[in-house]
């Protein structure tokens, strides 16, 4: 079974690199890794390891998450997870508080809807001081510090020229 994530993870990639129009050379020296290793990967012969998973995604200007999926490292449901939380993270006009209050509510939600986010990934977010009071309170849902946090952002965000 792992053949046909391979087998499919090669055919993919294969069109991504014929979309960006790149020879199997040119792929493998912009992702650090060898021609006929790449090759191997493209033909199914080959399961690579996430981090070159990781080179090749970059070199081809798309999602890792991606061909962790079709590689079968990763579900699809992690890989959406992980997409949604990188692109709050990488949102440049709002702050990292914000962000942090974002992934909040996002959890918040899918606990409501009963996927229950990892450990290591909301600690990852729980750096500030509210996502800390959120945690400490037994059973309570993040929402009510979430709002608290949301309108003491609003108020000082009501006046962008102070």
């Amino acid at each position: 079974m792992a053949s046909l994530n391979v087998g499919n993870l090669g055919e993919y990639l294969r069109e991504q690199r014929n979309a960006a129009q790149l020879s199997l050379r040119q792929l493998a020296d912009a992702a650090g890794v060898s021609n006929p290793y790449l090759s191997q990967i493209e033909r199914g012969l080959r399961k690579p390891s996430a981090e070159v998973l990781q080179q090749v995604a970059k070199a081809l200007r798309i999602s890792a998450e991606t061909l962790y999926v079709r590689a079968g490292i990763l579900d699809e449901r992690e890989r959406e997870e992980l997409e949604t939380r990188a692109v709050i993270l990488a949102d440049p006009s709002i702050n990292e508080r914000q962000k942090n209050v974002l992934l909040q509510i996002y959890d918040s939600f899918r606990r409501e809807n009963g996927f229950v986010p990892e450990t290591d990934e909301t600690d990852e977010t729980d750096e500030t001081d509210t996502a800390d009071e959120a945690d400490e309170t037994p059973g309570a849902d993040a929402t009510p510090e979430v709002d608290d946090a949301l309108k003491a952002d609003a108020t000082k965000d009501d006046n962008p020229h102070s």
